[in-house]
């Protein structure tokens, strides 16, 4: 792998993606918690619900969307393929929407319970409804910041692959 995969991933893909979502998920939490001077950790509108469909989504719609941006970028000639799969990510299914879905289940048996045990250890019984805000924008940046640079890596590699056969994978 070369500095210049380097930099992508770490840069464009972990550090950009990071504040991405940190951005965008503070916006998702104003508009659906506003309403709310508290947010708890459980019940129906709850730190656990969202973190757990914040856990399913962000890495589904990350494969998807970034799959293909990778991919142009390759095939666009603004990075260099890599000749297969890093070995790091071999692993990870080659469809984009099937490679989604994997990382959401790992998520959300990884990421999702241990924030919630965490939470629910030191004693947390909500938050504030701009404490919370925070709380997603940043729990979603952290989850960007492991998930994209995976989800580049293993693009970055197919890229050679989607552009000898129709259609994104």
């Amino acid at each position: 792998m070369s500095d210049d995969h380097r930099r992508y991933l770490i840069v464009e893909q972990g550090v950009g993606a990071a504040l991405f979502n940190f951005l965008l998920n503070g916006v998702i939490a104003w508009a659906l918690f506003r309403h709310l001077d508290v947010v708890p950790l459980w019940g129906d509108q709850s730190i656990a619900g969202d973190t757990i469909a914040t856990g399913i989504l962000l890495p589904l719609l990350t494969c998807l969307i970034v799959t293909g941006l990778v991919r142009r970028h390759v095939l666009a000639g603004n990075l260099p393929p890599l000749p297969a799969a890093h070995p790091a990510v071999a692993w990870m299914p080659q469809r984009a929407f099937v490679r989604g879905l994997v990382l959401a289940l790992l998520a959300s048996l990884t990421l999702v319970p241990t924030t919630l045990a965490l939470l629910a250890t030191l004693g947390v019984e909500g938050f504030g409804f701009w404490p919370f805000v925070l709380f997603k924008a940043a729990w979603a940046a952290g989850a960007a910041l492991i998930v994209t640079p995976l989800v580049a890596l293993r693009a970055i590699g197919d890229a050679r692959i989607a552009g000898t056969t129709a259609g994104a994978r």
